[in-house]
């Protein structure tokens, strides 16, 4: 969900550019994605088995991937990621189109844990390409992890000057709207400044807003305690940080990267062959590693080592996911959240 920079690891993504001009015809196919994201050679090796030339072109925020597509209206790309509630979005104004499903032969390797969300339900519109959560980091050299269970914790007092949020309004509302016992999408302005109130308390306790790299002041021994992304935080402790992940019991703030058809799509055969290929389980293998994400490709998971498949900071269990809440469209409720969140870093 790279409307923040989530990801850690530099995977030299081609950047094959993007032409002004669309080729109409099926041998070219136009691919808008996240900043590394598509591992190195991948792309060339879907060309050599099928002769379609991908132009691939990236993209560092859902925000920059709309507003392209809303200028663009003639077609300019076949395929695009656009993060969870943005398909919803996305899908409720007409611009990406149903995905026939019958021609996705490798569509069954998804895990059905990861299918029929709310931004998407049956997947009509969108596949599934990574996953994550946010749950509460810990400095293990500073805190102990048992004596946090609850995003409540991080009021605490004892706390002060040490945590990190990321730097996103909804994600940080969500926290504070879970906090409070309501629903971390809702549109109802009350409950939205209820949030912002309660995040007002929490402020005192703030070292840092985060989203480029929210692991990195963790590593720096900046903070202690916080919010997280798992795959920064699995990234981090790979790289020797004692870092660990905290489900809180008020459950984790869920997001999903999908692969999604724009409406006006010229390539829309091509789309399909490539989303198919990247649900091949060696191919999505490729990708969860090279990211550092989880994938919601089950056949794929098979086939990672055990040290990662088995993380439950990566994979948490079905029980974590389901008291979980997966970030659905807000629709014009968004500017309150962005009218709050700016009070609330301006206020620091």
């Amino acid at each position: 969900m790279k409307k923040w920079s989530r990801h850690l690891l530099a995977a030299g993504a081609l950047a094959l550019g993007m032409s002004a001009a669309h080729a109409d015809d099926n041998n070219t196919l136009y691919f808008y994605n996240w900043t590394e994201y598509v591992p190195p050679g991948l792309l060339e090796q879907f060309t050599k088995e099928t002769g379609i030339k991908v132009i691939y072109s990236t993209y560092e925020s859902n925000e920059t991937m709309y507003a392209k597509l809303k200028t663009y209206k003639d077609g300019a790309y076949d395929l695009v990621v656009p993060s969870t509630y943005y398909v919803d979005k996305m899908r409720k104004e007409g611009m990406i189109q149903k995905i026939d499903k019958s021609k996705l032969s490798n569509f069954s390797n998804l895990d059905p844990d990861m299918l029929n969300k709310p931004f998407d339900p049956n997947n009509d519109y969108s596949i599934p390409y990574i996953w994550g959560a946010t749950a509460i980091g810990v400095n293990c050299d500073a805190v102990d992890p048992k004596s946090v269970t609850s995003w409540a914790d991080l009021w605490k007092p004892e706390y002060k000057g040490s945590l990190l949020l990321t730097d996103d309004a909804r994600e940080v509302f969500q926290m504070a709207l879970r906090k409070l016992g309501y629903s971390g999408n809702t549109t109802d302005p009350k409950e939205i400044e209820a949030a912002y109130n309660e995040l007002k308390k929490l402020m005192p306790n703030v070292a840092a807003f985060n989203s480029d790299n929210p692991a990195n002041p963790y590593m720096e021994g900046e903070v202690n305690l916080g919010m997280i992304w798992n795959g920064s935080a699995f990234v981090a402790r790979q790289a020797g940080t004692p870092i660990d992940v905290v489900w809180p019991k008020e459950g984790g703030i869920f997001w999903m990267d999908s692969l999604a058809i724009p409406a006006n799509a010229k390539n829309k055969e091509g789309a399909l062959k490539l989303i198919n290929f990247l649900l091949r389980p060696d191919v999505a293998k490729q990708v969860a590693e090279t990211i550092g994400y989880p994938t919601p490709n089950l056949a794929a998971r098979k086939l990672l080592s055990p040290e990662i498949a088995n993380d439950k900071t990566l994979y948490p269990d079905a029980e974590t996911i389901k008291n979980g809440e997966w970030q659905n469209d807000v629709g014009a409720a968004s500017s309150i959240y962005e009218e709050y969140y700016q009070k609330l870093k301006a206020g620091r």
